[in-house]
């Protein structure tokens, strides 16, 4: 994968997009399929949007390996809103929900399901978050099991789901999912913010049991219930049609790629070319330590935040874009969604090397 574009993109999101799904979406923009009105004009409940939703879905199934025992929503909300939504429905007062606390993201969704229930916090990162946990101690009878696959703020990732849970899993999984194959096995719910590697921000992808669904409070509004979407297709209310267009074309473009495992081997191979750099160099270091590295969000340091500042801005007269760490904890972060072209890691790298001391 290479890029036409003036800049690099390192943005963690919203983030880099596949160039030919951008050339695409101008067209339907303007005109979908033909029809001669733009994918932003059209009803939600016209033919022509039917048709996109079709695919769309159909699309996601193909490359996630999604059967029919999964339903595939659509939330126009952001990864943030299931933080209140899933406890919301599913942990009432007097029942326990385990969470994995492995960040600024899991650290949230522990606090939204306070509000609902008891949390039982199962396995933690060490202090500074360089880490995914390897053991687990669950609680006696969860309601489910939380964890976030990938936290964007430390760069660490699960390398597979944290097993042994006595309950449904949920996951997380906004910054890192279909950059490898789906582990659907023991999840009882996946939700991603759509603006990291499936399309525009704005709109959540959700891939539930419907078994799961099923087991849900039913005296919640409509909004609020995944339910609502299983019943109706995503469609109880307007949906954000064209954050649906983009999904579907980006999976499609997963798809003409090689599917899930082609781009596992692609973003590997890509993060591995800034891992070993930095953990040669004697300027730069990883943020997080070998085997709980994130693929998608590689964080790191230099030896001051003078040294930083200087090649933040070197970075930019070098059209690369958004390398800041996250305003929390400082530093920098480069993001490799599939997108991101190979080309870029090469670049940056001979960055760090003329910026070292």
């Amino acid at each position: 994968m290479t890029t036409t574009r003036s800049k690099l993109n390192f943005s963690s999101g919203p983030a880099v997009l596949p160039e030919s799904v951008l050339r695409n979406a101008q067209t339907a923009l303007w005109d979908l399929d033909g029809s001669g009105i733009g994918i932003l004009e059209h009803s939600h409940r016209g033919p022509e949007f039917g048709r996109v939703l079709d695919r769309t879905e159909a699309a996601i199934r193909e490359v996630g390996g999604i059967g029919d025992e999964y339903a595939v929503l659509f939330v126009t909300a952001g990864a943030t809103a299931h933080f209140t939504t899933v406890p919301a429905s599913f942990l009432g007062a007097g029942e326990t929900a385990d969470y994995c606390h492995t960040g600024v993201w899991s650290g949230k969704a522990m606090t939204e399901a306070k509000r609902f229930g008891t949390v039982h916090v199962a396995c933690a990162s060490d202090e500074k978050f360089t880490t995914t946990p390897t053991t687990a101690r669950w609680s006696a009878a969860p309601r489910y099991a939380h964890y976030t696959s990938n936290e964007t703020i430390y760069g660490t990732q699960w390398a597979a789901p944290p097993p042994g849970a006595p309950a449904p899993l949920v996951c997380d999984a906004s910054s890192d999912i279909f950059s490898r194959p789906l582990p659907l096995a023991g999840h009882g719910l996946i939700y991603a913010g759509a603006q990291k590697n499936l399309g525009p921000s704005g709109i959540s992808l959700v891939v539930a049991r419907k078994d799961f669904v099923a087991t849900e409070r039913a005296d919640l509004p409509p909004l609020q219930r995944y339910g609502t979407y299983v019943a109706e297709r995503s469609l109880h209310n307007t949906p954000n049609t064209f954050g649906i267009y983009m999904i579907g074309e980006v999976c499609a473009w997963i798809r003409e790629q090689g599917g899930l495992a082609a781009m596992e081997a692609r973003n590997r191979a890509k993060a591995d070319v800034l891992y070993d750099y930095l953990d040669r160099s004697e300027t730069w270091r990883a943020h997080a330590a070998p085997g709980s590295r994130s693929m998608m969000n590689v964080t790191f340091r230099g030896p001051s935040v003078a040294a930083e500042e200087k090649l933040l801005a070197e970075a930019e007269r070098r059209g690369m874009s958004s390398l800041r760490g996250h305003r929390s904890v400082g530093g920098l972060r480069a993001s490799l969604y599939n997108a991101f072209p190979a080309e870029g890691l090469h670049r940056l790298v001979e960055l760090l090397e003329d910026a070292r001391l």
